[in-house]
């Protein structure tokens, strides 16, 4: 040690030395600062402060490497080597930047600790390199033990210092990394030696200019520039807790706020009204109009609402989902008349009207709102209480706009989260089956397919109606997984079948929103060995008209395979003509509730008469959904129907229950098929091949 101090007093110029142990310890100040908003925040937030650390910490240890250069005493005239120094800079940014990342990847306890270790070799590295850049008249050797020495101090310091800043805080991980910067360096000094070799003219003094532009560099990034950093780390914070699109506070700013408000409740033994907000008409909006105008009734309402709010008088709102919203109110004196004035202001703003392409558009709100402590006594349950109170209103929204939370209010919600959750584990727990039902020739009675069902059967509740679950897989996005799940087992299934007809396969309006859906049929149709004329996949309307151009470029593709493509419910759409005429569908299906009116309603009676008449004139096959009577099949065989299906023809039934009637029989299952047996215009098997039955 006494002689790391000897070399800085008898080797150095004292005052440069000290300007570079000033800009040392400014730099590891500021960087450990800005470590450790890194640490709080995510996403893209924290790659913004990690960006800013690493250039702090870089410019912080470059600056003092060479203002410390500066003041070293060669005993020679000396230079630098301009690529080489602007070299050892980028080194030091590049390796902070991934010691940083790792610093804070929370992967493993040691992240921290060896994160600091790759900003140790970072600093290591960049001292060395610039010692590269340094010309000197004569001959350089090295101590090889105070460079080990060297390297050995920077990686365990800096390690250290990542690892107080995770632990300790930011005062202490400036100070560890400080000693870090300066220890590196000035033993780095000691292994350098140079025995001097004058030659004329070869090397030239570095000029005062140069030494001022060095220490400008140092002092501006730390000094000078505070602020624009203010003025960054003032938008970063913008960015991390205002919404980009309303300008409203976000989420995180919301929970930070009404944990401040609790806590103020708590303190005043006061009231506080948490207010849920959703909007009625969003989908809507998005789907008809597109999501650019969905964008901006977001904007209009979010300017609304900054307006109305009145800060001083205990209210707040933020945006804290796509078209969800959350108040806060603070309720003085016990009063109630206070909070339902807000509410009036609060759906004033989300009732009026607003004007957007000339069209007066109104997205509408239902409120659910729950008080602090009456309602609940944690934040957890009072926004999970202003949650159940907001979709009470919503479920009942001809009658009321805001539903205040009542205790035991809407168990069925209750019942349905318990459902999702039951559902997300029915697949692995092998509580999902397919049931079968027949499908027949009107005029022979011959079998020409089966529709598969999804079936569920729950080991508590019992059967579980599909009306009750399918939706609530869509709502949830297990809609995808399971849908492939039916696609797969019911190909595998049909493979095997004796006589060979088809399988229809119902697909979601979800579905249709992933866009490797024609790889997924053809992945499976290898996979399974099922001739492709043998699947027949059916859809709604619905289905398509969020996006008609991408929906039909898939069936087209799924089409050009040889799959057979059904529109289901025909006739209780808004636009089921233009649909056929936009897509050659292989098969109508008529919606039961025609059939169901036939033989009571003559205007149900026409319109299968339309349907039939209308696939006939585009030579569409109709096939007869929820056929119960002979009188509906004999009437349906009179009007030159196809093909029906119903309970007269067969319930849906397991495949077990199906074998043991003789109506089918198993072969021995196929191989896979070869790529070249599936048309393939557009090359996806290529792709499709590689999947395999575990993907689901």
């Amino acid at each position: 040690m006494m002689t790391v101090l000897g070399c800085i007093v008898y080797e150095h110029n004292i005052w440069l030395v000290l300007v570079a142990v000033l800009l040392c310890g400014t730099g590891s100040w500021v960087t450990s600062r800005l470590f450790s908003k890194t640490t709080t925040a995510t996403g893209k937030q924290r790659i913004g402060w990690q960006a800013m650390t690493a250039l702090s910490a870089g410019v912080a240890i470059w600056c003092t490497h060479f203002v410390a250069m500066l003041g070293y005493d060669a005993g020679v005239p000396i230079g630098f080597d301009l690529s080489l120094t602007v070299v050892s800079l980028l080194v030091v940014l590049f390796g902070n930047a991934i010691g940083f990342a790792a610093a804070v990847s929370n992967r493993y306890p040691i992240m921290p600790a060896l994160g600091g270790a790759i900003v140790g070799l970072a600093i290591s590295t960049m001292h060395y390199t610039g010692m590269m850049a340094y010309r000197v008249q004569g001959i350089v050797s090295w101590d090889r033990t105070y460079l080990v020495a060297s390297i050995v101090l920077s990686v365990g310091l800096s390690s250290a210092a990542l690892h107080f800043g995770m632990r300790k805080g930011s005062n202490v991980m400036a100070l560890v990394l400080t000693l870090a910067i300066a220890v590196l360096h000035f033993t780095g000094m000691m292994a350098f030696q140079v025995e001097p070799m004058y030659v004329d003219g070869s090397f030239s003094n570095p000029d005062s200019l140069w030494t001022l532009a060095i220490v400008a560099c140092g002092l501006v990034s730390y000094l000078i520039d505070n602020g624009t950093r203010a003025e960054t780390i003032a938008h970063l914070r913008q960015m991390a807790l205002y919404d980009a699109l309303t300008g409203l506070p976000n989420r995180a700013n919301f929970n930070e706020r009404l944990e401040e408000e609790l806590a103020l409740a708590d303190a005043q033994k006061s009231r506080l009204a948490m207010i849920g907000i959703d909007l009625n008409r969003f989908k809507e909006i998005n789907d008809t109009r597109g999501h650019h105008v969905g964008d901006d009734v977001l904007t209009d309402l979010g300017l609304r609402l900054k307006h109305l709010v009145r800060e001083d008088k205990g209210e707040f709102v933020a945006r804290v989902g796509g078209d969800e919203f959350a108040a806060l109110f603070r309720i003085q004196d016990d009063e109630m008349v206070g909070i339902n004035r807000f509410l009036k202001r609060l759906e004033t703003v989300m009732f009026t009207p607003i004007n957007i392409d000339e069209a007066q558009i109104v997205a509408g709100a239902s409120f659910g709102v729950a008080l602090y402590p009456d309602d609940a006594t944690t934040k957890e349950t009072l926004v999970s209480n202003a949650d159940l109170a907001m979709y009470r209103a919503k479920s009942q929204l001809t009658e009321k706009r805001v539903c205040f939370y009542e205790a035991g209010m809407d168990e069925a919600v209750k019942a349905r989260r318990c459902m999702a959750a039951d559902l997300r584990k029915a697949l692995s727990r092998n509580e999902l089956s397919i049931h079968y039902q027949v499908q027949t020739s009107v005029s022979t009675g011959e079998i020409t397919g089966y529709e598969a069902l999804l079936r569920w059967y729950h080991p508590e509740r019992g059967f579980i109606p599909p009306s009750d679950f399918i939706a609530l897989a869509e709502e949830n996005g297990l809609i995808l997984q399971l849908g492939e799940w039916v696609l797969r087992t019911a190909c595998a299934a049909a493979a095997s079948w004796e006589p060979a007809c088809k399988v229809a396969v119902n697909l979601s309006a979800v579905q249709f929103a992933a866009s490797d859906l024609p790889k997924l049929v053809m992945s499976i149709l290898l996979e399974t060995g099922l001739p492709p004329h043998r699947l027949e996949l059916e859809l709604t309307e619905t289905a398509i008209l969020k996006d008609r151009e991408r929906a039909f470029h898939m069936l087209r593709q799924i089409k050009s395979y040889g799959v057979s493509i059904a529109l289901d419910d025909f006739g209780i759409g808004y636009s089921s003509i233009d649909t056929l005429r936009s897509f050659p569908f292989s098969k109508i299906k008529l919606d039961r509730s025609f059939i169901d009116e036939s033989h009571s309603s003559q205007e149900a009676l026409t319109i299968i008469r339309t349907v039939l008449a209308l696939g006939k004139g585009l030579k569409i096959p109709v096939l007869a959904e929820g056929v119960e009577t002979r009188e509906q099949l004999s009437l349906l065989e009179s009007e030159g129907c196809g093909e029906a299906q119903g309970y007269l023809l067969g319930r849906p039934a397991s495949l077990d229950q199906i074998l043991a009637t003789g109506r089918l029989r198993i072969i021995e299952r196929p191989l896979p098929l070869p790529r070249t047996a599936i048309h393939d215009p557009f090359g996806l098997s290529e792709v499709a091949v590689g999947r395999t039955g575990t993907d689901s």
